[in-house]
């Protein structure tokens, strides 16, 4: 049972539910009784202006009418692309892209989540293959509407010495999961998954993520932060695994989040299984409150005391953004965090 057969079936019968150990925390089928209609052809020429449109050099849009996107980046090539999932009306969207960048290349590709007021279902899958030495950087910006419901899954793929870097920034949605799961190499190969998410109101996001490493001496580094308040509630999976001789493997997973009302929730499930004995894995998980002391200092210094609480939550956060490695990505990112936190 998968979200996309649901939807292409129409049945809400075969959307996972609770009784789905990996989706324990993200009902789709106690939420959704019913389906809404395929969704009809969008107008592109319509869009607004995408939040990275300064930054690339093509953009590839998936929406109604347009379900489908190949992207091939040739060895030893270097591409900045956009592709911008809209979702529009009260609908069911289904679509895919396949990303492969051959040896040697590069890409930095910038994907966003748009979304109206609607009560939409949109689910996106993903293939992304990366052949020897490539490099990709991954960013996705998931703006759903309050009323939406997201299901974003990606399969990654890595060769030998390849570079796969992502940050996913989100605000949550009525139902929201943004899932990235990593066949690793080992072979020199490195992944790096970070993440962050704001959610307020009674917004709702997944971040789910698998990755396995599956020879010797690969390296994966992790960082996940977020920050809730009102009646909101986020959910991290990471998991890890280090299959039979995947030696030398370092692995590293870090979760920390601010839970900053009384009926705000975090559910937290970091997890490590290895079955190699040469590694270096280690994870990290913490939820609380505001350093009452870092505020107290801020205070004391003439800050309004919501302006230090602002101050320290984009602090915390921003420290995902500042691991983003193009330079010139860091800043709408930045700015798009910023924007969330005084609302």
């Amino acid at each position: 049972m998968t979200v996309a057969t649901a939807l292409k079936a129409n049945d809400p019968t075969q959307l996972p539910s609770k009784r789905d150990e990996d989706w324990r925390w993200t009902d789709l089928r106690g939420l959704l009784r019913v389906l809404p209609p395929q969704a009809g052809a969008v107008e592109l020429a319509a869009l607004p202006a995408g939040a990275f449109d300064a930054l690339v050099e093509q953009t590839h849009v998936l929406a109604g009418g347009h379900e489908a996107a190949q992207i091939v980046i040739p060895p030893d090539g270097k591409a900045a692309l956009a592709l911008r999932i809209v979702s529009r009306g009260e609908a069911s969207l289904s679509v895919r892209a396949t990303v492969r960048v051959g040896t040697g290349a590069k890409l930095r590709l910038f994907e966003t989540y748009e979304g109206d007021a609607s009560a939409y279902v949109t689910h996106a899958a993903l293939d992304i293959v990366l052949e020897d030495g490539a490099a990709v950087e991954r960013i996705v910006l998931a703006a759903d509407g309050d009323e939406g419901v997201l299901v974003s899954q990606a399969q990654v793929s890595l060769a030998a010495k390849a570079e796969f870097g992502q940050t996913v920034i989100t605000a949550g949605a009525r139902r929201q999961r943004l899932e990235t799961s990593v066949d690793h190499p080992g072979a020199h190969a490195s992944v790096r998954l970070d993440g962050a998410y704001l959610l307020a109101a009674k917004r709702h996001a997944d971040l789910t993520t698998i990755v396995r490493h599956q020879g010797v001496d690969g390296a994966t580094s992790q960082l996940t932060k977020g920050v809730v308040r009102d009646q909101a509630r986020a959910i991290f999976q990471g998991r890890i695994v280090v299959e039979e001789g995947a030696d030398q493997t370092d692995a590293r997973m870090g979760h920390h989040a601010l839970i900053l009302s009384d009926q705000a929730e975090v559910d937290a499930k970091p997890e490590l299984l290895i079955h190699a004995d040469d590694v270096q894995c280690a994870h990290g998980n913490t939820i609380g409150a505001l350093d009452e002391d870092a505020l107290f200092y801020m205070r004391q210094r003439g800050l309004p005391e919501t302006e230090a609480r602002a101050l320290l939550v984009e602090a915390f956060v921003g420290e995902v953004a500042d691991r983003i490695l193009n330079e010139a990505a860091r800043e709408p990112v930045r700015a798009w965090i910023a924007e969330r936190l005084a609302s």
